[in-house]
């Protein structure tokens, strides 16, 4: 079970805090002290679920020895990033999808097959971010499960 993930961005604020309004409720979005130039969307729920938004051409490195993680200038980022995040939300599509062009983002409903529809969102017009609904919620939740991974694997 993932509590955070970190995505890298342009405009990390700018990101944290549409992530926090898709998420609704209680989520608000801080700057992350940690690490220079970031942000981070809290949810406010019970498992402190959150995601840090990082400048994105800021990496992050292993320490040395017994140092922790740090944060490295890439010179070089690309455009898109070989990422994407599924998360939840109470909005509606509509609302979901509102959210995304105030920020200047392209954004459409989506099938994943016949197992689950997604909106994505595509953060800053470089990286996916699936947005599911409660009734999108509902058929993930059905349809994608170690059941129908183990019979995806026989049928192959």
């Amino acid at each position: 079970m993932i509590f955070h993930n970190s995505i890298p961005a342009t405009d990390p604020q700018k990101v944290a805090e549409a992530i926090a309004q898709i998420w609704g409720g209680k989520a608000e979005a801080f700057r992350f002290p940690p690490w220079p130039g970031a942000y981070v969307a809290i949810a406010g729920d019970e498992r402190g679920t959150t995601m840090e938004v990082y400048p994105r051409e800021q990496t992050m490195a292993p320490g040395e020895g017994d140092d922790p993680a740090w944060p490295r200038p890439d010179e070089s980022p690309s455009q898109y990033v070989a990422f994407h995040v599924a998360t939840m939300t109470s909005k509606t599509v509509e609302e979901v999808l509102a959210i995304a062009e105030r920020a200047g983002w392209r954004a459409l409903r989506c099938s994943r097959g016949d197992f689950f529809d997604v909106i994505e969102v595509w953060v800053e017009n470089r990286m996916l971010l699936e947005v599911l609904t409660p009734e999108m919620q509902a058929d993930y939740r059905k349809n994608v499960n170690l059941e129908m991974w183990r019979w995806t694997k026989e049928a192959s």
